[in-house]
C-alpha cells in the first residue's frame, strides 16, 4: 500500500532523478518548485516502505481539478501503482470538492491512454502541437472524469 504525503522541497532530487528518467522531455525543477509555492497546486508524493515511487501534481480552481503530472518510478511501473496512484488523486480531489478531473496525455503514450480510459476519463478533445517531442511537437488527448 502506498502512503501519500505533502510534497517537499527536500524531495524535489528524488524527484528530478525519477522525472529525468521517466521522460525525453521532463519538467524542470523549477516548474516543481514553483508548484510547490503556489496553494492551488497540491503536490505529493507516494512512498512504498520508505521509497518514493511517485508524485503528482494537482491544480484546483473554480470546481475543477487538473491532473499536471503523474509518474511512477520507471523500475516500478507496470505493477500497478500507476492505477492507486491515479485512484488516490481521484478520491482527494473528489473530497476537495472538485466536480470534474481533466488531464492531458501525449498521443503516443498508449499506456497511460489505457489507465486513464479504465479509470472511467473520456476523451473529450486535443490539443496540438502540445509536448515538446524530439521532433518537433506532438498532440495530447484531454481527457475529463466527472466526480459528481
Amino acid at each position: 500500500m502506498l502512503h501519500a504525503r505533502p510534497m517537499l522541497e527536500t524531495d524535489l532530487p528524488a524527484i528530478m532523478a525519477i522525472e529525468e528518467q521517466a521522460y525525453p522531455h521532463p519538467w524542470s525543477q523549477g516548474i516543481f518548485e514553483d508548484c510547490l509555492k503556489v496553494s492551488a497546486y497540491e503536490c505529493r508524493v507516494y512512498e512504498d516502505e520508505g521509497e518514493l515511487c511517485a508524485y503528482t501534481v494537482v491544480s484546483s480552481a473554480a470546481g475543477e481539478a487538473h491532473l499536471l503530472n503523474i509518474c511512477v518510478r520507471p523500475g516500478r511501473q507496470g505493477q500497478g501503482l500507476g492505477r492507486e496512484v491515479l485512484d488516490q488523486v481521484i478520491a482527494r480531489t473528489r473530497e476537495n470538492g472538485a466536480d470534474t478531473l481533466f488531464l492531458e496525455v501525449r498521443v503516443s503514450n498508449n499506456s497511460a491512454r489505457r489507465l486513464y480510459e479504465s479509470a472511467g476519463f473520456n476523451e473529450i478533445g486535443q490539443r496540438f502541437d502540445y509536448y515538446p517531442a524530439d521532433q518537433g511537437r506532438e498532440d495530447a488527448l484531454v481527457f475529463a472524469l466527472p466526480l459528481l
